[in-house]
């Protein structure tokens, strides 16, 4: 009996152990593939980010060599380090950096970006370059020509040693075990130095879009951790309730509070206030939503009375969209009849009963104040015929937008179809051009209507 079983099971086990086999080989073999495929990956961005580099610093040489009233070649040439520097972000991030202290170096490259698109962006035959512009694009040359050399010193280390970037993760890992690697310290090296450059003149366009919001820029008084909890239960209309709150980046520019209402077990009710004024930037009911059952027009009336009840007066909603049944309405606020678009703000409404649950105003609790806005330049007709004379206008505006250098401009803002799809088209008031086009889609128009 036990001569007939083994003769069955034999063969069967022999065929289980050579299965497994065959099955962990082809997993080993697999295995390898992936990471073959990743080291190359790894390897070309490498290769490329220390191309594009090079190619960098001598399209700054070719930039800075020409006549200084030569601007077309400038343009020319700031558009390509522009197009170069962009490149070289994508492939940083491509690279396995993100446990290594490289972000002064990624920092320059966008700030260098920057820098090249918004003058290559404006009328260089009416505002060219600037002293100062020259000096800043003499700084980046030579910054760049320090960080070249040093990637394709880097870059020779590689190809001579035959290093692998699947061991720079793993480098990363143990570095507390002193396990050295060429390219994990060629990269701090990289960053060490980029740290260590002077400040430099970006101008006021670029500087702007670095500037971090502090309660300097605020109004009002300091309010303390009580003030917080009397604000917080008057905007939940709850002052019987249980309200805890935290103080965020304490003894800092940037310190705000953060309270949590607690209204039984099933309600939490959580915000963001300033610690200079103690003003709203962020609410959220934190409560699961059901099914979908009510419409753009209730969610929207919801989303109305919701900001006048709690002192966003004065505006109006340019924008809709839905995620997770929950619909998100943006509004801008509005001075003498012009949309002030830096004023914007956004309100979530749940679509299974209309109810508010969440608010985001960082952006107009730090951009609104009474402006005192231009007069149009140009006449109405005259804005129009910078439009497509295809396209088939709804409603006309005025509205304050921020252009491409980040600066506020006034603008006629068409809104119409062509070409069956509805857009926003905003023309420069002073000058007649287009500053700025955006599709909408048809919630948007719906959203943005005047009832």
């Amino acid at each position: 009996m036990y001569q007939r079983l083994s003769s069955i099971l034999f063969p069967f086990m022999s065929l289980l152990f050579i299965g497994a086999i065959y099955w962990g080989y082809q997993e080993h073999q697999e295995k390898n593939t992936i990471l073959i495929k990743a080291e190359n990956q790894y390897q070309r961005a490498f290769h490329d980010l220390t191309y594009h580099v090079e190619q960098l610093h001598q399209q700054l040489g070719t930039t800075l060599a020409v006549n200084s009233t030569s601007q077309s070649f400038h343009r020319k040439g700031l558009v390509n380090v522009w197009r170069l520097t962009s490149q070289a972000q994508n492939e940083v991030n491509q690279l396995p950096l993100s446990m290594l202290p490289f972000n002064e170096a990624e920092d320059f490259l966008s700030r260098i970006s920057n820098f090249a698109y918004k003058t290559a962006v404006r009328d260089l035959s009416k505002q060219p370059l600037t002293p100062d512009e020259f000096k800043t694009m003499k700084t980046l040359y030579a910054n760049s020509e320090q960080i070249s050399k040093d990637l394709l010193g880097m870059q020779k280390e590689v190809l001579a040693n035959n290093l692998r970037w699947m061991d720079v993760e793993i480098a990363i890992a143990s570095e507390n075990q002193n396990n050295d690697n060429i390219i994990v310290d060629g990269f701090k090296s990289v960053d060490k130095k980029v740290s260590q450059y002077p400040e430099i003149n970006w101008g006021p366009s670029v500087s702007s879009m670095y500037q971090k919001r502090t309660i300097k820029m605020l109004g009002g008084n300091l309010v303390t951790v009580e003030q917080i909890k009397k604000l917080a239960a008057k905007f939940t209309d709850a002052p019987n309730a249980d309200i805890r709150v935290v103080e965020n980046a304490k003894g800092t520019e940037y310190a705000s509070y953060s309270a949590t209402v607690n209204e039984g077990t099933n309600k939490k009710l959580q915000m963001d206030f300033t610690q200079k004024g103690g003003q709203l930037i962020w609410f959220m009911n934190a409560r699961d939503i059901g099914a979908k059952k009510v419409g753009l027009d209730k969610a929207k009336q919801s989303a109305d009375a919701f900001l006048d009840k709690h002192g966003f007066s004065g505006m109006k909603a340019i924008s809709y969209d839905t995620h997770s049944n929950m619909g998100a309405f943006t509004y801008v606020s509005v001075q003498s009849g012009v949309l002030i678009y830096p004023d914007k703000l956004t309100v979530k409404v749940a679509l299974d009963n209309g109810q508010t649950v969440g608010l985001q105003a960082n952006d107009y609790v730090y951009e609104h104040h009474k402006r005192k806005l231009p007069s149009p330049i140009i006449s109405k007709a005259d804005a129009r015929k910078a439009l497509n004379p295809e396209m088939k206008v709804k409603s006309e505006l005025l509205a304050l937008i921020n252009n491409d250098l980040g600066e506020e401009v006034l603008c006629y803002e068409y809104t119409g179809r062509i070409n069956d799809s509805l857009y926003r088209i905003y023309v420069n008031s002073e000058t007649g051009l287009e500053e700025s086009i955006e599709e909408m889609s048809p919630n948007d128009a719906k959203a943005a209507s005047d009832k």
